[in-house]
């Protein structure tokens, strides 16, 4: 039976330098009105000009090579930015996916071509990408999707359909999973490849899924014999199940994973803090000391990134861990403070507590259902 252990790792004083350049950063921005603070920023709170200006300080892409526009810099460096930004629950969504899965994706498996295309422009938070995974009747069994993609003269045609596709209505482009060779009883997971989607393109139809709250947010995709030119394909045709896996250990990896909730976390210590409620505080600070636990794991999987390795089964474990926190978050302080939630509040608790409790249900079901994800730990611990 295989033991996971995670490296305990500590940063050094430049890391810790240059986390507080990007903190004093985002306090200006905030203090300037750039941005409100929101719960989940990083799947719901959009803003172009905001991405633009994470851009041009170098922080999106900031691992990518130079010659592409990033910064060459440590995974390291990039947990650090991702976790000031969800901190303060900046508009990040714009460009959340391009830099932390269809970029180092195109990176590992693109062509030069698309290198030289798309990265530059993701560096500059120009560029936006959806992730076409998930499809209606499939469910968990990804393996079982349906979207064809079939040969012709110069490129593909592509039919079939796409859901809980994260910021489709704001992206330029998705990254599909399709069959473009029929299924194999014997090998479920071959035949499958990657196509880069203009989202522009005619027989592209996006229709949106809206949260309880209104925010529209997930969308279903509808794909009518869209023509995908040969240049647009990710990889090797009938890589694509492979190229995947690779790309979904980008995405359950981060501290997104566990941060969703913070920004209401942050406040209702102010709060409790401001009725010197001590009772209340203790009962908080089980939710810190916790919190805290999951991000030295984070961390070691963004040290693990660094060094190559394999985080698939780490990453797998400690999304799981890290989604049930972020709903238990808002379970324990709507008891601690009782509002009425309300998206279009003007106090930030009440707004901040909405979108915690009614994003919170898909904190479990994006990047993988807690199913799926324990599956993947309990299978990678026995086989070992």
């Amino acid at each position: 039976m295989r033991q996971l252990q995670l490296p305990v790792f500590k940063f050094t004083e430049e890391q810790k330098e240059f986390r507080k350049k990007v903190r004093s950063f985002l306090q200006a921005e905030k203090q300037k009105g750039t941005f409100d603070t929101h719960a989940d920023s990083w799947l719901s709170a959009y803003s172009e000009e905001f991405s633009k200006k994470i851009g041009a300080q170098g922080w999106i892409g900031i691992t990518f090579p130079g010659k592409y526009g990033g910064q060459a810099r440590s995974s390291i460096d990039r947990y650090i930015v991702t976790e000031e930004l969800l901190a303060f629950g900046a508009p990040v969504a714009s460009h959340w996916f391009a830099d932390r899965q269809s970029g180092p994706l195109l990176l590992k498996f693109g062509t030069e071509e698309q290198k030289e295309f798309f990265i530059p422009k993701i560096v500059k938070g120009e560029c936006y990408f959806s992730i076409g995974l998930s499809e209606p009747n499939s469910g968990s069994d990804l393996a079982s999707l349906k979207t064809t993609a079939e040969r012709v003269d110069g490129g593909w045609i592509v039919n079939g359909m796409k859901t809980w596709t994260s910021g489709a209505h704001h992206s330029h482009y998705m990254i599909t999973l399709c069959r473009t060779s029929p299924q194999d009883p014997k090998n479920r997971h071959g035949g499958m490849s990657q196509l880069i989607i203009d989202l522009k393109s005619d027989g592209v139809t996006i229709r949106p899924i809206q949260f309880l709250t209104g925010e529209h947010h997930f969308n279903e995709i509808f794909l009518e014999n869209v023509f995908v030119p040969d240049n647009r394909v990710v990889g090797e045709v009938g890589n694509g199940w492979a190229q995947g896996l690779t790309e979904l250990a980008f995405e359950r990896s981060g501290p997104e994973r566990i941060l969703s909730t913070f920004p209401l976390l942050e406040e209702a210590i102010r709060l409790l803090k401001e009725k010197k409620d001590h009772r209340g505080l203790m009962d908080a600070s089980k939710l810190v000391s916790r919190m805290w636990s999951l991000r030295n794991m984070s961390i070691g999987i963004a040290a693990l990134l660094e060094e190559k390795k394999d985080v698939n089964l780490a990453a797998a474990l400690v999304k799981d861990l890290g989604n049930s926190f972020e709903q238990h978050v808002a379970e324990v302080i709507r008891l601690l403070l009782p509002a009425v939630p309300s998206k279009n509040a003007e106090d930030e608790y009440a707004r901040l507590l909405a979108e915690s409790i009614l994003h919170g249900p898909g904190f479990t079901i994006r990047g993988g259902t807690t199913e799926i994800l324990r599956g993947i730990v309990g299978k990678g611990v026995i086989s070992a």
